[in-house]
């Protein structure tokens, strides 16, 4: 459909609680859901959600293959979930570096749940309901995040692991997210 403006940091739709989608497997879902895909393909992006294009809907998208951008992270498939529900499993924390298309530039290092169990329902309706860990948990916490208002700066607890790409990573390229 088209590729969409990215909201950045800032913007007060970003801050926003996102509404649960109440119907399924409508025209405007799938209108909304292409405009996710290709403004995400279009930033190489691992994941996207609504709210990051200024729609405020409990949506997000996510996946990662093998991919020379993400060399060290493992596959997560291409997944659509919709008002989901994050259940942590245990209390065990792993901190790792983030980036985001909404924080162009930058990257910070989050703690994040180190298993996860995540419902929530696919673009038809369907229940999806999956037991994840690692880079797989990270992603869907962060794509999710965005629809309660949260960026991942705001889980950042110590700023000194926080700043500009360029200068935390000299000479090295590294996607946005």
């Amino acid at each position: 459909m088209a590729i969409k403006p990215v909201l950045r940091m800032g913007d007060p739709v970003l801050y926003q609680v996102a509404e649960k989608v109440i119907e399924f497997d409508t025209p405007d879902l799938h209108a909304l859901i292409q405009d996710m895909h290709d403004t995400m393909t279009d930033m190489n992006g691992a994941g996207i959600a609504a709210p990051q294009i200024g729609v405020s809907l409990q949506v997000v998208m996510f996946g990662v293959g093998k991919n020379p951008r993400y060399p060290d992270a493992e596959e997560v498939p291409f997944t659509i979930l919709i008002n989901p529900e994050l259940i942590p499993v245990g209390n065990e924390e792993e901190d790792g570096w983030e980036g985001c298309l909404s924080v162009p530039g930058m990257r910070g290092v989050v703690p994040r749940f180190q298993h996860l169990r995540y419902k929530g329902f696919d673009p038809q309706g369907n229940v999806i309901d999956r037991t994840v860990s690692g880079f797989h948990a990270r992603v869907v916490q962060h794509e999710c995040d965005h629809l309660f208002g949260i960026l991942y700066p705001m889980r950042i607890r110590d700023l000194t692991k926080f700043g500009f790409n360029d200068v935390l990573f000299p000479g090295i390229t590294l996607p946005d997210d």
